[in-house]
């Protein structure tokens, strides 16, 4: 009797280990869909910015077309891309194509001192800022649910029930070479 009472016990053990296993994974994926979430809101808000951003720079630099047919094409992109892998790569094409338009301005003095590009600059590094934020976020909750997928014996239970790893949303090459580079401060 006192056998089956510590096999019955074992067993009770096992499925409420099971149940709190499958509970963390379930949490960790939606901590990840949160987590993409909050870099999607700042994606949305970076291309609600980029069309004025445009527009300013066509009014007084209308020979630049190019340049502004380049960010226009490369905003298009990243917002048409999905998975992590593939956002990452466009929106690594749009930075490069912003930082363009802004060498452009770099060129127009009068553009430079205008208010509204300037306050369209001020919110695109504020919005810069809040998704690196969002990014290093997402890939920690990434980072969590991977790991336990492949930690034993929680791997068990993440493979029975179908459960898989997150994409990183990693930096492009161009970005990582900008941010393994020294600041550079002109007077």
């Amino acid at each position: 009797m006192t056998l089956l009472y510590v096999l019955l016990a074992i067993l009770v053990i096992l499925v409420i280990w099971a149940v709190a296993s499958y509970n963390g994974f379930v949490t960790l994926t939606q901590r990840v869909k949160e987590a993409w979430s909050d870099i999607d809101v700042q994606l949305k808000r970076r291309y609600d910015l980029i069309p004025n951003l445009v527009e300013t720079v066509k009014g007084y630099a209308a020979h630049e077309s190019g340049t502004l047919e380049k960010v226009t094409e490369m905003r298009t992109r990243a917002m048409n891309a999905t998975a992590p892998a593939d956002k990452a790569q466009a929106e690594d094409m749009l930075s490069g194509a912003l930082k363009s338009l802004f060498a452009v301005a770099e060129s127009y003095p009068n553009l430079k001192a205008n208010e509204n590009f300037l306050e369209l600059q001020r919110q695109l590094e504020d919005t810069e800022n809040k998704l690196q934020a969002a990014r290093r976020f997402y890939n920690s909750v990434v980072q969590d649910l991977n790991t336990r997928l492949q930690r034993f014996p929680g791997n068990l239970i993440g493979n029975m029930f179908g459960f898989k790893p997150a994409d990183y949303f990693q930096l492009g090459a161009e970005e990582q070479a900008a941010a393994q580079q020294p600041v550079k401060v002109q007077f």
